[in-house]
């Protein structure tokens, strides 16, 4: 399935006036899903990288440690990952602004 996305408004642009940008086509036919409860993120100055696992302890509450099986690793640059930062920080205040405040810790 392809999605097409507009990433700017589509209205007409007055002449003499900056070309809009191009729109984003979302390809989705090779991609995977899969679940993750748990995340982890390291970097070097090149990158960095987020672990995404599933964390199998019966009751993490009282585990005396955590047995996580790690499912995928996802690499980015520092600036796609300051990208990745904007967006969920953006979709993290509409969610909280519709259903509530998310508690962590």
């Amino acid at each position: 399935m392809t999605d097409t996305t507009p990433s700017v408004d589509e209205s007409v642009a007055d002449e003499g006036s900056a070309p809009a940008a191009p729109r984003v086509v979302w390809n989705d036919a090779a991609m995977d899903s899969s679940f993750a409860n748990v995340i982890n993120v390291v970097n070097t100055r090149e990158e960095f990288i987020l672990l995404f696992g599933t964390n199998r302890s019966w009751n993490p509450a009282e585990a005396q440690e955590w047995k996580v099986d790690l499912s995928n690793r996802i690499t980015l640059t520092p600036h796609a990952a300051k990208r990745l930062q904007i967006l969920l920080q953006q979709r993290l205040q509409d969610y909280e602004e519709r259903v509530g405040s998310i508690s962590v810790g």
